[in-house]
């Protein structure tokens, strides 16, 4: 840990400790190894010669294993035949920076340090932080921020010394306890023909685990960070995106969501009924994009999802004033119109946005119908007007076959770059009797989009790029401009599979999954565009979180989208449309949860799919 760019310890946006310079004997171990080896936790191993007759070979090993909560172990390994003496220096520093002026590179130097208790502290306006050590050193040297330990070495054996960096005042941290008691994630499991898919899920379980946070005024309601290092707080629509993408894994963690945001909803002006959030970076070609529009669109979705997956239906009952809002507010907001603009003057209709609000308009009306409240037939028939003019209005006719406009300007001028965001149009959400809700594209335009989804200019080999290659302004590593986003590669994939599209929908599962082993099976938010050559691999995006609740989600859907799993708890059934063509060859996957119950699901070689385990009296749909 060396104190450049990023690196660090951080609490509550802070940096605690940014420097950690360990030297063994005087000199620096040789670095041989690093990874993650799980969502809160890293290993790194050097080597160095410390017996004068060792010859080439090294006989002391250096381990550091970093975990998120703060703590970092360094031990020693001695293969030496004789016993070692050698003196271990830890040089530690801190600025204290909060995460926004590291972000910006308007940090500044680093802190003086004072000795404390059994290690140093740092202090600054706005708070302290302190490393405590265990053993407690030998000798601690303010002025050069220096622990030092005598360690001693039998042959063959091994010292360890453990450091933890924490905020003044603050505890220990507790993360959301994993035991299947408390966790409201399934230990979900696959196994089958390809290699790489059930170390994918068990790693996007883990990361999901990682990231799960309570609600700190209530505690019993959990929701998902949207990602470290760079949010690891609660963003609205990336944790109703995620929940949505993890009901397969049980309804517990959309339920905690659901019950968070909630409570932050507006409830007076113009804009009530909304669920707070900020803006979004959307690329070269249009403005920012309000995420507060995604997530209020998003939450009477997953609660009507969430339903069919097992949601009880108390607990429904009492998120539905919630969701009611949500509609309210976006019918008011349209009004007299057809399409659902950006909440701001001269704002567009992004075609994301209007794929969003649709699936709302046609979720909720079922979910409005189902418990007698009034609004649905209204709800439906604004999104066949919706379905009827977007058709017409958002389509570009071109000797290629046409496409989606990216959005249109209030003046009906359309912005025709080729970007991921069409891929929201595949998802349309689920409906009772495992029946998908209707798109916004006719039979022929989806078809030409899944083309074009699968086309080299989208498909990088590695997933789907955020821009075509070809559009101007195309960048491999721009955050909506030309990386490769794991979520939306996902919502590709699933989309396209359950509209018949599954040539397209494989290349792009197997590019997810080939980048997923490059990076050792914990998929980042995003990486880069670049196309995919033989001996090639994808690179790592410099801002990407790692873990990322979308991104981990993702994953889930991935490989429970080959199942085709349509469950309607209410009505007693579940359907499978699984993936004819067995992209994966044979799967199986455990350990989900459909109507509260264990579900098992496997897929053979020739697409055929067998449930295995499900809910007692629950009923396979035709």
């Amino acid at each position: 840990m060396t104190g450049e760019g990023l690196e660090g310890f951080y609490r509550a946006g802070r940096r605690l400790l940014s420097r950690c310079h360990v030297r063994v004997a005087g000199r620096e171990p040789l670095p041989v190894h690093a990874r993650m080896t799980a969502a809160d936790r890293a290993r790194f191993v050097g080597t160095l010669r410390a017996s004068p007759d060792a010859g080439p070979d090294p006989d002391v090993t250096v381990e550091r294993v970093r975990r998120a909560d703060g703590t970092e172990r360094i031990t020693l390994h001695s293969a030496a035949p004789r016993p070692l003496r050698l003196p271990l220096e830890v040089a530690l520093g801190t600025d204290l920076a909060d995460l926004s002026a590291i972000a910006s590179g308007r940090t500044g130097p680093e802190l003086p340090a004072t000795v404390h208790d059994s290690g140093l502290r740092w202090t600054s306006p706005t708070g302290s932080s302190a490393v405590t050590a265990d053993p407690p050193p030998t000798d601690a040297l303010a002025s050069a921020g220096l622990l030092r330990w005598e360690i001693e070495l039998p042959p063959g054996g091994s010292a360890s010394v453990e450091l933890k960096a924490r905020l003044d005042g603050e505890g220990p941290l507790r993360a959301v306890a994993q035991a299947s008691a408390t966790t409201p994630l399934a230990p979900a499991r696959a196994a089958g023909d390809h290699p790489g898919a059930a170390a994918l899920l068990r790693s996007c379980v883990d990361d999901l685990h990682a990231l799960l946070l309570r609600d700190p005024t209530h505690p019993t309601d959990t929701h998902l960070a949207a990602g470290a290092p760079w949010r690891c707080g609660l963003a609205p629509a990336e944790a109703l995106a995620a929940a949505r993408m993890t009901l397969p894994l049980g309804t517990r963690l959309a339920a905690g969501t659901l019950r968070t945001l909630a409570r932050t909803q507006l409830t007076d002006g113009p804009r009530s009924g909304m669920i707070p959030g900020p803006r979004r970076d959307a690329g070269p070609h249009l403005p920012p994009s309000c995420t507060a529009t995604e997530a209020t669109l998003l939450f009477p979705a997953l609660l009507a999802e969430a339903r069919r997956w097992g949601l009880p239906e108390r607990e429904t009952e009492e998120l539905l004033p919630a969701a009611e809002q949500c509609l309210t507010w976006l019918r008011t907001t349209v009004g007299e119109g057809t399409y659902l603009s950006d909440p701001h003057p001269g704002g567009p209709q992004r075609c994301e946005t209007q794929a969003h609000a649709h699936r709302a308009a046609r979720l909720g009306a079922d979910l409005l119908d189902a418990f007698g409240r009034p609004g649905g037939p209204g709800l439906r028939q604004w999104a066949r007007s919706l379905r009827a003019a977007f058709q017409r209005d958002f389509w570009i006719d071109d000797l290629g076959g046409g496409r989606p406009a990216a959005a249109r300007a209030p003046d009906g001028r359309l912005v025709p770059h080729l970007g991921a965001a069409t891929a929201h149009l595949l998802d349309t959400g689920l409906l009772g009797g495992g029946e998908r809700a209707p798109g916004l594209l006719d039979k022929v335009q989806t078809e030409q989009l899944a083309r074009l989804l699968g086309s080299p200019m989208m498909d990088s080999g590695w997933g789907l790029r955020g821009l075509a290659a070809k559009e101007p302004g195309f960048n491999p590593f721009g955050h909506r401009s030309g990386a490769v986003r794991t979520h939306e590669t996902a919502i590709a994939v699933a989309g396209l599979i359950a509209a018949g599209y599954e040539k397209e929908a494989s290349g792009l599962l197997r590019g997810a999954l080939a980048a997923a082993d490059a990076f050792d099976h914990r998929l980042p938010e995003m990486y880069g565009g670049e196309q995919r050559t033989d001996g090639s691999a994808p690179i790592p995006h410099p801002a990407a979180c790692r873990p990322a609740a979308a991104a981990a989600a993702a994953g889930v859907l991935l490989l429970t989208s080959l199942a085709g799993i349509r469950p309607d708890a209410p009505a007693g059934t579940v359907t499978l449309r699984p993936a004819a063509s067995a992209p994966l060859g044979e799967i199986v996957l455990t350990g989900l949860r459909v109507a509260g119950a264990p579900f098992s699901v496997r897929i053979g070689r020739l697409g055929l799919a067998m449930v295995e385990e499900a809910a007692d009296g629950l009923q396979l749909g035709v």
